[in-house]
């Protein structure tokens, strides 16, 4: 079964906003085994959504739209829609009392672009919406179903999810697409390939291997499909096992879309431990992370963004002598930082950060990408030195990656 996916709007058009809705439907979709052949983006213009319906109409059996069915003149998906399906709009009276019981719950008067939004084509299948004004809609065509969604991720996600989903299970008998996704930390993909080639060699035929690279991780994925289920998780779940030993101790660390900062924030819960940060090139980016999972508080103390030399200094007790002698980049500076933070916090653990983020600064001694990174324990100090490269953004993304994998591996080892 083949899908077509398409986003109205002249905001993805001209990069104002990112196509995440694309992506999160194919994903769902894939996860059903259903085809995804396009993604499509194209102008909220009356012409343009006509024309690439009728091209999808020989290629697809499934069109997800998403976009255009705001109360403002601009969105012009639905009075499309209704034309191209040759119906009328009527007012949908259980549409209208979701409006009104959604803007009552908010305090919001209910204005005449709120109740156009209750005009809804008669020959439709209404999806409603729980977050939002905007009613989904399905219709048939030639044995082609097309569904229209709000471009709001969350509303979108919620049809999905909640009606539309489970619809198309109950509707069609689709193939079993099992994906199993291992992360690794640290190996840059083309070395990352190089370690599996002989694994990649063994691999049957009806299981495929994808590597998927984003700053500071590689995500290897596992894809197998077929009739059984069962029989399908069995034959990835198998692979899997065969795939782990492969890669290097250390760089592997979870599953799926399993965050590093939340595997850290775990190993220090469970061992009932603490973390502070001492970061110059990471900006306080690890503190953000960490920080970003609910109930950090339980185990993360603070941090101290130590930009300058004279907060590495005064706040973090950095001797003047290793600043001089060996430059604020430097094994002798991060493993100061990482003991002074201890120190100031009472931290079990730490970590620490310096390097040349760029995209200036660099020397030939010290390029751009030049980063040193410490974590430490009261016990145990561990450093390393990175070339990163020459991207500040990414740069600061691998350091954060790293620091927080480096600590992992060091709390697993001495509390496991």
């Amino acid at each position: 079964m083949k899908a077509e996916i398409i986003t109205i709007g002249d905001e993805i058009l001209i990069g104002q906003v990112v196509n995440s809705n694309a992506a999160w439907i194919a994903d769902a979709l894939t996860g059903l085994g259903i085809q995804v052949t396009r993604h499509i983006s194209i102008a909220d213009d009356f012409d343009e959504i006509v024309q690439i319906l009728m091209e999808t109409e020989s290629r697809a059996d499934l069109v997800f739209l998403t976009g255009g069915l705001g109360p403002t003149s601009d969105d012009i998906t639905k009075k499309t829609l209704a034309e191209y399906f040759n119906c009328q709009l009527v007012e949908n009276e259980e549409a209208l009392d979701r409006i009104k019981a959604y803007l009552s719950s908010r305090n919001v008067e209910m204005n005449k672009l709120n109740r156009a939004q209750a005009m809804l084509p008669d020959n439709c299948i209404i999806i409603p919406n729980r977050y939002g004004t905007a009613a989904g809609m399905w219709f048939t065509k030639n044995d082609i179903q097309y569904l229209s969604m709000p471009g709001v991720p969350y509303e979108m996600q919620s049809m999905m999810s909640g009606y539309i989903l489970p619809r198309l299970k109950k509707q069609y008998k689709l193939p079993a697409i099992v994906h199993r996704t291992l992360l690794v930390q640290g190996i840059a993909e083309s070395h990352l390939a190089s370690l599996l080639e002989e694994y990649e060699k063994t691999l049957p035929p009806e299981v495929k291997l994808a590597y998927l690279p984003s700053p500071g991780r590689v995500r290897l994925r596992l894809s197998s499909g077929g009739d059984d289920e069962k029989t399908v998780k069995a034959i990835v779940q198998e692979q899997v096992g065969r795939l782990v030993p492969y890669i290097p101790d250390g760089h592997f660390f979870g599953y799926e879309d399993e965050q590093l900062e939340r595997i850290v924030g775990t190993l220090l819960q469970r061992n009932k431990k603490t973390l502070a940060t001492a970061e110059s090139c990471t900006g306080g980016n690890i503190a953000h992370m960490i920080t970003s999972v609910p109930g950090s508080s339980k185990y993360f103390l603070g941090s101290v963004v130590a930009y300058s030399n004279y907060v590495k200094k005064s706040v973090l007790g950095v001797k003047e002598a290793s600043l001089r002698d060996h430059g604020a980049v430097s094994r002798q500076v991060v493993e100061q930082m990482a003991r002074g933070i201890i120190k100031r916090y009472g931290a079990d653990y730490a970590i620490a950060t310096s390097g040349i983020a760029g995209p200036d600064g660099g020397t030939p001694e010290k390029p751009v990408g030049t980063t040193w990174i410490t974590v430490a324990s009261a016990e145990k100090t561990e450093s390393a030195l990175f070339n990163l490269g020459e991207d500040r953004g990414r740069n600061i993304q691998k350091a954060s990656m790293t620091g927080l994998n480096m600590l992992r591996k060091l709390i697993t080892e001495e509390n496991c």
